[in-house]
């Protein structure tokens, strides 16, 4: 396969890492980087697939100032909803491109491990799935890659486990003890169902690879990197310490403010999405987050 990876963060070159393992693939980003096969704008969206590692907050913009329809089928690497909109990922490319040529990558995956060559698995989901295992089975043998058709519930699960993972960083940076972060995470496990299920999603999709499998990652590991804005909040550190010592996106931060907005709107109930976005927007005190949990 002749692919191109659209954005070099760690995510990005990770995926490059792994697809070019067995197809003729290249990388672009903005940021001019020193990378093997690192190539303009113009080569890369010349390739007949694409993955996107584009933050989510930044697509629109992108989508709208770059890309080029030249029939490209695309894979979607990122995770997150868009603030100012309340937009699923799905919603903003499929302005731009039929669902039919977009596939959308989820599941427990660091991008550390992944560039070493690491046991991972994946979940591609997609209305058409003949795409969607196209892009599985092009990877190495060290990923598995799982087929589903449930994009809402991909979208939903991809964005929410950040949320829950500042809010396990949170718990553990507070040393509230190993039950309390399994009582935090199977909760939120409840509550990002409910909130999936509210837009269309299915629920066996929270229980899967993409759902509980990314969940019990990233809420639980100090290679999170919401896990470790988490952290830095129960030290008592202010968002812009934490943003500026992390150096890299966190995408918790604005999908917890995207979450609240949505919850108020369509009234649902997402009590520990409500504590992190109190704690990232407003400097809510994380051990009244605690207490109005536990009550």
């Amino acid at each position: 396969m002749r692919m191109a990876i659209i954005g070099a963060g760690k995510w990005g070159q990770a995926l490059y890492h792994a697809y070019a393992q067995k197809n003729d693939c290249v990388i672009y980003s903005r940021t001019v980087r020193e990378i093997e096969n690192f190539v303009s704008l113009d080569q890369a969206l010349e390739r007949e697939y694409l993955v996107m590692a584009l933050p989510a907050q930044i697509v629109r913009g992108w989508m709208e100032d770059n890309f080029d329809d030249r029939g490209q089928q695309i894979a979607v690497a990122a995770k997150g909803i868009e603030t100012e909109t309340g937009a699923f990922l799905n919603d903003i490319y499929g302005a731009y491109l039929p669902d039919e040529r977009m596939v959308y990558i989820s599941g427990p995956s660091f991008a550390a491990e992944v560039k070493q060559s690491l046991p991972t698995a994946l979940m591609f989901s997609s209305v058409n799935g003949a795409l969607a295992r196209t892009f599985a089975d092009a990877l190495p043998t060290y990923i598995k890659g799982y087929v589903d058709n449930d994009v809402v519930g991909a979208e939903v699960s991809g964005a929410y486990k950040n949320v829950i993972a500042i809010a396990g960083g949170v718990s553990d940076g507070l040393r509230l003890g190993n039950n309390a972060r399994a009582a935090l995470i199977s909760r939120g496990l409840v509550e990002m169902a409910r909130f999936g299920e509210h837009f269309g999603a299915r629920a066996e999709t929270f229980l899967s690879l993409g759902g509980a499998g990314d969940l019990f990652l990233t809420a639980s590991s100090k290679l999170s990197r919401n896990y470790r804005v988490g952290l830095g909040l129960a030290e008592g550190k202010k968002m812009e310490e934490i943003l500026d010592e992390l150096g890299e996106v966190a995408e918790g931060v604005p999908t917890a403010l995207a979450i609240h907005r949505i919850a108020a709107k369509e009234d649902l109930y997402l009590p520990i999405a409500e504590e992190v976005y109190e704690m990232v927007e407003e400097g809510k005190d994380p051990h009244e987050s605690v207490r109005n949990l536990l009550g």
